[in-house]
């Protein structure tokens, strides 16, 4: 039977979007990186690349969220968005602990870590997003789905019939657990409210922001599982 996707029928321009982008969100939320995690046979000199990899992807992704916050404080009406992008945001220390902690029980040198081409393509497009040009409805769609993939990808490795490995249960269980899927929705619901009152030019532009991040996040699983 087909997996339904997460939202699918609950109306909105997101759900409208993951049905029309299927295959692509697939492809990032059922990765072989993930399936393999999932299904016991993942390598795990390439989960060691992941963790690496995504230290250095975390620690850009904090001038992100912040420059997010500071779109909300001008462009948003609503106060409730500021209150679940600052919980986004003092969560992210909490999380640069976490990564500094698995390094060291994996013992991968964090300092002398160089982000690989896909690493480095990624956080640029980060940065793209950071700039005053950029609509705040874009800048939080592109953060709704870059959390909405780790969500969804790693409560895959937590479903009943997963053989995951007992030394990544913590890693899955830290985003594919029920409090981030509801932070997820809740960041999703903020996006569709906005997505909902922009003209159509504003909307086609956080289209490709979601499709830009799906295709970065297929490009990370590739480069944490070693593919070119």
């Amino acid at each position: 039977m087909e997996r339904k996707l997460e939202g699918e029928g609950d109306g909105g321009t997101i759900a409208t979007w993951l049905n029309k982008h299927r295959q692509m969100y697939s492809r990032a939320t059922r990765h072989p990186f993930i399936l393999s995690i999932k299904d016991g046979t993942v390598d795990f000199s390439s989960f060691k690349r992941w963790l690496g990899q995504d230290y250095l992807f975390v620690r850009e992704f904090v001038p992100f969220i912040a420059s997010i916050l500071l779109k909300a404080s001008r462009e948003s009406n609503d106060g409730s968005d500021m209150e679940v992008i600052l919980g986004g945001v003092a969560a992210l220390h909490d999380e640069i602990s976490w990564f500094k902690k698995e390094a060291s029980k994996w013992d991968v040198p964090l300092t002398g870590v160089a982000p690989q081409e896909a690493n480095k393509d990624y956080c640029r497009f980060l940065e793209s997003m950071t700039s005053s040009d950029v609509e705040y409805t874009v800048a939080i769609t592109a953060f709704w789905a870059i959390e909405a993939v780790y969500q969804e990808s790693f409560s895959l490795c937590l479903e009943t019939d997963c053989k995951t490995p007992q030394e990544l249960m913590e890693t899955c269980k830290r985003w594919g657990n029920i409090g981030f899927k509801q932070y997820c929705d809740s960041l999703r619901q903020i996006a569709d409210r906005h997505l909902k009152k922009e003209p159509e030019v504003v909307r086609r532009k956080a289209e490709e922001a979601f499709i830009r991040v799906l295709e970065f996040e297929v490009g990370f699983w590739n480069m944490s599982n070693g593919d070119s």
